[in-house]
C-alpha cells in the first residue's frame, strides 16, 4: 500500500461534477448468449468526475498542490461526496445505532455502512462500504441499543476502527427488585455512565443478556437503569462485563470521507485572464487504503 495523505480534496467543485458506484463483477458469455456472472468482491467502488474553475493562484495552491503532494496517481487522500457522507441516511446527523459494525478482533470493531435498503436483499445480504476515513469527533457507539460513553472506547480516524477499553468483569452476589436495580459486586472501580452486560444470573434470569447504564455507585454496589421490579427474585451467581459480549450487536455512526486517488492527470485550461479550469479530473475510491 502507498502512503496516504490525511487531507480532504477541496470540495468547491464546478457544477456538473459526477459520481457513481461500481461493483466488481466478472461476466462470461457463452456462444449461446448465456451469462455466467461472478461477484469479485461485495464492495461498492465510487468513481468521481470533477472539474474546478478558479483563479490561477487558488487552483495552484489547492488542487494542483495536492496533486503534486500525492505524486499524481500514487497516493490516496480524503474525498467527501456531498450526497453521501453520513451513516444516518445520506447526510443526516449520525446516531449511535446507525450501522452494524464488523468484528475485527476481541474488542475491536470496524465502522461500515450498508446500501440498498428499501426492499428484500439477495441471500448474500446488502452491500457494505468499509468506512476507513471517519470524521474525527462525529462518531457515536452503541452496544445492544445502549449508547456507550466516549470514555469507554477510542476511534482511529485513519482506519475507522473502534477499540473498546479493557473489559471490567465482576461477580454478582445480589440484585434488588427495583425500578433501578441495585447490583452487589463487591469492591469495584465502576463509575456512573459506564455500561454493563449481565449473564449467568440464577433466579432473576430475566436480566441475563441485558445491558444497562450505571446510574449510581457505592463501594460495593452499582445501580443500573434496568427496571427489575417484576423480575423473579435473585438467588445466586452472575457476572457483569463492560466490553461487548457474545450475541450483542455493536453499532456506530459518524460522518465520513472516502479514501481515493487521482485516476487521471490534471490538464489546466486557460479560460480568461487570471482564471483557469482544471479540465476533467477522474478520481477512484480505494478499497484498501
Amino acid at each position: 500500500m502507498a502512503e496516504f495523505l490525511e487531507e480532504l480534496l477541496p470540495i468547491n467543485v464546478r457544477m456538473g461534477a459526477a459520481y457513481g458506484d461500481e461493483y466488481g463483477v466478472e461476466i462470461t458469455t457463452t456462444r449461446s448468449g448465456a451469462e455466467y456472472r461472478a461477484l469479485i468482491n461485495p464492495f461498492p467502488v465510487r468513481h468521481f468526475t470533477i472539474e474546478y474553475t478558479q483563479d490561477t493562484t487558488s487552483l495552484w495552491d489547492t488542487v494542483l498542490a495536492l496533486y503534486h503532494r500525492a505524486y499524481g496517481m500514487f497516493s490516496g487522500f480524503r474525498v467527501r461526496c456531498l450526497d453521501d457522507f453520513s451513516t444516518n441516511g445520506r447526510t443526516a446527523a449520525p446516531t449511535a445505532t446507525d450501522q452494524p459494525m464488523a468484528l475485527v478482533s476481541t474488542g475491536v470493531y470496524q465502522l461500515q455502512k450498508e446500501y440498498g435498503a428499501g426492499a428484500t436483499p439477495l441471500a448474500i445480504g446488502r452491500p457494505k462500504r468499509t468506512l476507513f476515513k471517519p470524521v474525527a469527533g462525529s462518531e457515536l457507539v452503541s452496544i445492544s441499543g445502549v449508547t456507550i460513553r466516549s470514555a469507554d472506547w477510542t476511534l482511529d480516524s485513519t482506519t475507522g476502527r473502534i477499540t473498546f477499553a479493557a473489559n471490567v468483569s465482576k461477580a454478582v452476589t445480589g440484585i434488588t427488585q427495583a425500578a433501578s436495580a441495585v447490583v452487589t459486586v463487591g469492591s469495584h472501580a465502576y463509575s456512573v455512565g459506564q455500561s454493563v452486560h449481565f449473564s449467568g444470573v440464577a433466579g432473576m434470569t430475566q436480566i441475563n443478556g441485558r445491558r444497562g447504564t450505571i446510574t449510581a455507585v457505592t463501594g460495593t454496589t452499582i445501580a443500573v437503569d434496568i427496571n427489575s421490579t417484576t423480575f423473579t427474585a435473585y438467588t445466586s451467581g452472575g457476572t457483569v462485563n463492560t466490553r461487548p459480549q457474545s450475541g450483542e450487536t455493536v453499532k456506530g455512526g459518524c460522518y465520513f470521507d472516502l479514501p481515493a486517488r487521482f485516476n487521471s492527470r490534471i490538464d489546466v485550461q486557460h479560460t480568461s485572464f487570471g482564471i483557469r479550469e482544471s479540465g476533467t479530473i477522474d478520481l477512484i475510491e480505494l478499497l484498501n487504503p
